[in-house]
């Protein structure tokens, strides 16, 4: 009819904007509060005579079985095997698991062979290394002020690590040794890690990959590479001698879900806020898991610690503000 405007599309794209960023702050809000809270849960109600390796796997099968449901629960669960294909499977990701797992194996290294402070602090360079994949993939550029508030997150992680490295002594190693058994090692998987959370990213946001199919994905691949490794492992001679479940109770299983849940809420972030953030998600947990031991354990938050949080507070905000924006040339 004459008159009538046609209803502007501008609102109904800012009510998406703002559902699309309270969907990305309650997710990273349950990732921060989960892995702040696992290494007190995990210590609680996991038992020391407990083997790693099937701890770890009780875990994937958790993360899978809880993707399954909430696939079927979403009503995706048929369009997306219906979809499903064994070259995009390992291309999407595969791939990112495999690179995990690779990365995992490096960090058991490097951790046997520095001394916590070093280790935690070398590890921290893979803010960079995301932030660096998420250009070269993505095309994600980073502000000036972004630039900056990344260095301040690196410092508020050196700084948490020094406060966890004080109460940790260290012990004189074969500089050699710690070179190529510590350092190299660390760095590499500080480069691996930035490069899976940058491909995670890209299959989520560009491919269009569900990240509960990638949970599912990533989970089965981890567990292949992980029993592999049990062919020659401490582990695997322990698994083989007294079962997968020596040392289990009930209450074990807390734990192992409880991880699952944060395995599955990794996925969400990295998909709808990209990996960058979960770099602050993963660095602000340090803090609640400081301030959740001084009030279950009454252990005091180290003044490092104390320093930490304002500048990990900063740098969120500045991160926030200051996105990146195109100039527009001047006509």
């Amino acid at each position: 009819m004459a008159g009538v405007k046609p209803k502007s599309s501008s609102s109904s794209s800012t009510k998406d904007t703002k559902a699309a960023n309270r969907r990305i702050w309650f997710y990273s809000l349950l990732l921060t509060l989960q892995y702040g809270a696992q290494p007190l849960i995990s210590k609680r109600f996991t038992g020391r005579e407990v083997i790693v390796t099937s701890s770890v796997l009780a875990c994937e099968l958790a993360k899978v079985v809880c993707a399954l449901i909430l696939m079927a629960k979403d009503g995706s669960f048929g369009k997306v095997f219906k979809e499903w294909t064994l070259v995009d499977s390992l291309t999407l990701s595969g791939l990112p698991a495999a690179t995990y797992a690779l990365q995992n194996s490096l960090l058991q290294i490097s951790y046997k062979n520095l001394d916590s402070l070093t280790f935690s602090m070398l590890n921290q360079t893979k803010l960079f290394f995301t932030a660096f994949f998420t250009y070269i993939l993505l095309r994600q550029k980073q502000s000036i002020q972004q630039i900056g508030a990344l260095l301040l997150l690196i410092i508020a992680a050196v700084l948490l690590s020094i406060g966890e490295g004080s109460r940790k002594g260290s012990t004189s190693r074969d500089p050699d040794e710690i070179l190529f058994y510590g350092i190299v090692p660390v760095l590499i998987a500080s480069v691996l890690s930035g490069l899976a959370s940058a491909l995670c990213q890209w299959a989520s946001q560009v491919k269009k990959r569900s990240s509960y199919l990638m949970t599912v994905e990533m989970s089965v691949v981890g567990s292949l590479c992980l029993l592999a490794s049990t062919y020659k492992s401490p582990d695997g001679e322990a698994i083989r001698q007294h079962g997968l479940s020596y040392g289990w109770t009930l209450l074990t299983w807390i734990p192992v879900l409880f991880n699952a849940v944060g395995g599955i809420l990794v996925g969400l972030v990295t998909s709808y806020a990209g990996g960058v953030r979960k770099g602050f998600v993963i660095v602000f947990a340090l803090l609640v898991t400081a301030f959740l031991q001084y009030l279950v354990d009454g252990i005091i938050p180290s003044a490092y610690c104390l320093a930490a949080l304002p500048i990990v507070i900063i740098s969120i905000a500045i991160y926030q503000k200051y996105p990146y924006s195109i100039k527009k040339k001047e006509a």
